[in-house]
């Protein structure tokens, strides 16, 4: 594997580019993934290639996958390495049914992209076994977060993957610096669905209703949300152990799984 000089990469603003060069960073993100020699990862906007190099030294095969032009007709060249393949593409557009099972994502992600990203790798019907993104630092936090924080990108994440907190990485590790520092974001999909009987839409349907306005309670806006009276509302908190003044924020997955359950069982959601 042969790399040339980046002196001649030009930083796209408009497409969140921020180049990180710092070698434990990048050696952390790997380690986040546990990449190892048997692993297909997928890297996600690998610009200058610094990641790229990393990864191409632990796995067995590294697909790339990058939206800006120049940058993806580059990389192969910089990167003579017969581990990897470079493809241009839209990461929200591109289809992941092809990756082998249990494949791995690490990537240094745009932060303008992160939610809708996490949303189409979640969702996925071919989802990555493991993840290491990183991430703008509050978001990261955002993901993790425990009931009394909770938002509908938490919840929406970890019902399909562990989430925990890896490396920060400063604002000035980058070139250029963005405004705000970084974390990786490491996420280790469940061995097995945590709830059987979920269907996805319904779930999510409720999700996005209850969550629609984090200064209302539940109770408010579920009966907005979803066109239910406020009598139908209250007795389904009741049915599902919940006071008529809880917030979004602070239930658990549980908590949210035993809402749907009740409202389904209703014919509500």
């Amino acid at each position: 594997m042969r790399s040339t000089s980046n002196s001649d990469l030009i930083v796209k603003k408009s497409l969140g580019q921020h180049w990180l060069k710092d070698d434990a960073s990048l050696r952390a993100m790997c380690d986040a993934a546990d990449v190892d020699h048997e692993d297909t990862v997928l890297e996600i906007g690998p610009g200058q290639g610094t990641l790229t190099t990393k990864l191409l030294e632990r796995a067995k095969n590294v697909i790339a996958v990058e939206f800006d032009r120049v940058l993806a007709a580059q990389l192969p060249q910089r990167l003579r390495a017969t581990n990897l393949s470079v493809i241009e593409a839209d990461i929200l557009r591109f289809d992941l049914s092809p990756l082998p099972p249990d494949y791995k994502v690490v990537a240094n992600i745009p932060y303008y992209l992160t939610s809708n990203l996490l949303r189409v790798l979640c969702e996925s019907s071919n989802s990555p076994s493991q993840m290491a993104l990183l991430v703008q630092k509050e978001v990261a936090e955002r993901v993790v977060a425990a009931p009394g924080q909770m938002s509908l990108l938490s919840v929406s994440v970890q019902l399909y993957y562990q989430a925990s907190l890896g490396r920060i990485v400063p604002a000035n590790m980058f070139t250029p610096p963005p405004k705000v520092d970084s974390q990786i974001l490491r996420l280790v999909r469940h061995k097995s669905p945590l709830f059987s009987d979920l269907d996805t839409k319904a779930f999510f349907r409720l999700l996005k209703a209850g969550f629609s306005n984090r200064r209302k309670t539940l109770h408010n806006s579920l009966a907005a949300g979803l066109h239910l009276s406020k009598e139908q509302v209250a007795s389904s908190l009741q049915l599902a152990r919940l006071h008529s003044a809880s917030r979004p924020q602070e239930l658990s997955l549980l908590e949210w799984h035993e809402l749907y359950r009740v409202l389904t069982d209703v014919g509500n959601v």
